[in-house]
């Protein structure tokens, strides 16, 4: 099954199924469901069985074209990724391979639809993009068995894992450099890890206003999904709606020789296989405001 976030009206989010060429509006089948997919995932084996009824049919409520898809899960309870997670990766950046997974965080508040502007900010010019396959969490866990973390993983999506290169090199921590509002766009919807037979042989690619940048296959991950699952559950609790970006691969703008930094206007579209692309323009942050629709 195929999970989405949308809306008609600015301001009111549903939650859909992804079938019969649109949007089946869950809500109006199924009454009582949660209202949001985070609740929806944290419930899941309450709702699978009508849901999978639900995605049969043969008729969408509404078409693609006349909704807005947000964020699957507009406000992840952690954003988690990993560094240098391809060997074409590292050798672009010149760094050493890690001895151990290198793991940053997100903020929450960096979550952004898989359509929406992702902003180039009022304090950086060195703005960057990095595809990538992301993982949601279905269960909460801990201490999970490599040979396991498959039974905690409830779906992928493709992300881009935005990053302003300045500011991620202030300090040794990545944090505030890859935690900018509106640099974790992904979806464009959650694809259930069932449809998914191996995570790990899918071609992932981003294109930068149509050109070819990134070009590879999750095959080329260093450390899996399952592995960093594994990893990042010794330290933490994970629990359902909780996002993990899997690493990039070689091709980012900072790597090129002069740098490639994203302007605005830049469109950038980041694709995978077997489960869909996200693209997002860039546009200069305006000043201070109460908040942007993610």
């Amino acid at each position: 099954m195929k999970l989405a976030t949308f809306e008609t009206s600015p301001g009111h989010p549903r939650i859909g199924l992804i079938a019969a060429g649109g949007i089946i509006d869950i809500a109006r089948h199924l009454p009582g469901t949660p209202a949001d997919n985070l609740s929806l995932i944290a419930t899941w084996t309450d709702w699978q069985e009508a849901l999978a009824g639900l995605a049969s049919r043969n008729q969408a409520d509404l078409q693609l074209a006349s909704v807005t898809l947000l964020a699957p899960v507009p406000r992840p309870g952690k954003i988690l990724g990993i560094g240098l997670n391809y060997a074409d990766h590292v050798a672009e950046s010149g760094m050493a391979p890690p001895p151990a997974q290198l793991w940053f965080a997100k903020m929450p508040t960096a979550a952004n639809g898989p359509f929406a502007a992702i902003d180039l900010p009022l304090v950086s010019d060195a703005l960057d993009y990095e595809a990538e396959l992301a993982f949601v969490i279905g269960r909460r866990c801990r201490h999970v068995s490599r040979e396991d973390a498959h039974r905690y993983i409830f779906g992928y999506c493709a992300a881009n894992d935005v990053t302003v290169r300045d500011w991620q090199f202030h300090t040794s921590q990545f944090l505030l450099g890859k935690s900018f509002d509106t640099h974790a766009p992904f979806g464009p919807w959650i694809v259930t890890a069932d449809e998914i037979p191996d995570p790990h042989r899918l071609p992932i690619r981003c294109f930068v206003n149509g050109e070819l940048r990134q070009n590879s296959n999750t095959r080329h991950l260093v450390f899996d999904c399952f592995a960093q699952l594994e990893h990042l559950s010794k330290v933490m609790t994970l629990e359902p709606g909780d996002l993990v970006l899997t690493g990039t691969p070689g091709g980012v703008g900072w790597a090129d020789k002069p740098t490639r930094a994203l302007h605005s206007g830049d469109r950038v579209r980041v694709e995978i296989d077997g489960i869909g692309a996200i693209e997002n323009v860039v546009q200069r942050e305006e000043g201070a405001s109460a908040g942007k629709k993610r």
